[in-house]
């Protein structure tokens, strides 16, 4: 009786072992770990992605190995991450753009509010409304005094069609009533080009590349489109304080995984993400790029989760509405 009993025993723990997944069987994570980049190496998201990734090496004790898969405005490596194996080798970094306009905008494969697993928020990076040097507006409620004086005249430079300086723009014509002229350029160098050469009127883009020429006085800057100002740029108002309430608007970075991932592969992955953001290099080499890190308690799973969806909720409709097309 004890050896049959025993040998049931055993037939039975042998079973259990065999129906656990070959990754919760042994330590996570055990070999390197892939992140999905959906734009071109060197980019903004991928010197982020980098810059993080590093930090993260140290608290998985694994190697990061960054992909770049590039085009169509990031949904292809969005979607190579939608169609990876779920086991916790695999996460990818986005932003604004691929997963909230792209959503919009784009007959996705996949879906960006339920085909993924989020990580945590990582960066923000506010815009500023800028003008050319020769705009007579001394401040925003001036400006917009001005455009609606010059209805259809005034022109409103972009880095593309589609993108978030499109969106702002829209945003601004709703929230104001004014009329623009919106000119897409084939990036945002050629449109702040010709903004500081006059040949366009204002811009609604991202801090980073706007500052130095806020700076040398080619370009003046009205406002930022946050609830505070930027630690760099003290000087400018938000927009609540220039007379432009609630209009908040910032292009953020975050990290997902594919759906199913395991929930213990996602807190290791957010542990090292926190980890990563509370480093003082980390924080000093990301605010040399004009990035704002989230608060920690912003930096967990379901505050992503409960971003992303605030921000689909706003958006879609103003970006239906518009008719918006990505590039």
């Amino acid at each position: 009786m004890q050896n049959r009993s025993g040998l049931i025993i055993s037939l039975f723990c042998i079973a259990a072992l065999a129906t656990i997944p070959p990754a919760a069987a042994q330590s996570y994570p055990s070999r390197p770990i892939k992140m999905i980049v959906p734009f071109p190496a060197g980019g903004p998201t991928d010197t982020l992605g980098r810059i993080v990734a590093e930090r993260m090496r140290e608290s998985l004790g694994q190697a990061i190995i960054l992909e770049n898969i590039v085009g169509a405005s990031g949904s292809i490596g969005v979607g190579r991450l939608a169609h990876a194996a779920g086991d916790g080798y695999t996460f990818g970094i986005g932003n604004w753009g691929t997963f909230v306009l792209n959503g919009a905008v784009l007959a996705l494969p996949y879906d960006v509010r339920f085909d993924f697993e989020p990580l945590s928020l990582l960066v923000a990076n506010p815009l500023l409304i800028i003008a050319k040097k020769t705009m007579p507006a001394g401040d925003l409620e001036q400006l917009i005094a001005w455009l609606k004086a010059n209805p259809g005249k005034a022109s409103l430079g972009t880095g593309g069609a589609g993108g978030l300086s499109t969106v702002a723009g829209v945003l601004l014509q709703k929230e104001t009533g004014v009329r623009l002229q919106f000119v897409p350029y084939r990036g945002l160098g050629p449109a702040l080009q010709d903004l500081m050469a006059g040949q366009i009127d204002i811009m609604i883009d991202g801090t980073t590349n706007m500052l130095p020429q806020v700076r040398a006085g080619s370009i003046k800057a009205y406002a930022v489109t946050a609830k505070s100002r930027l630690a760099m740029a003290p000087d400018i108002p938000t927009v609540d304080e220039a007379g432009l309430p609630g209009f908040h608007i910032s292009s953020w970075h975050a990290l997902w995984a594919p759906k199913g991932t395991p929930r213990n592969a996602i807190a290791k992955l957010n542990a090292a993400v926190v980890d990563a953001l509370s480093d003082p290099v980390v924080r000093a080499r990301l605010a040399e790029l004009g990035q704002e890190i989230f608060p920690r308690e912003q930096q967990t799973p379901e505050a992503l989760r409960v971003l992303q969806k605030a921000e689909i909720d706003r958006w879609w409709p103003i970006i239906k509405a518009a008719g918006i097309k990505s590039e």
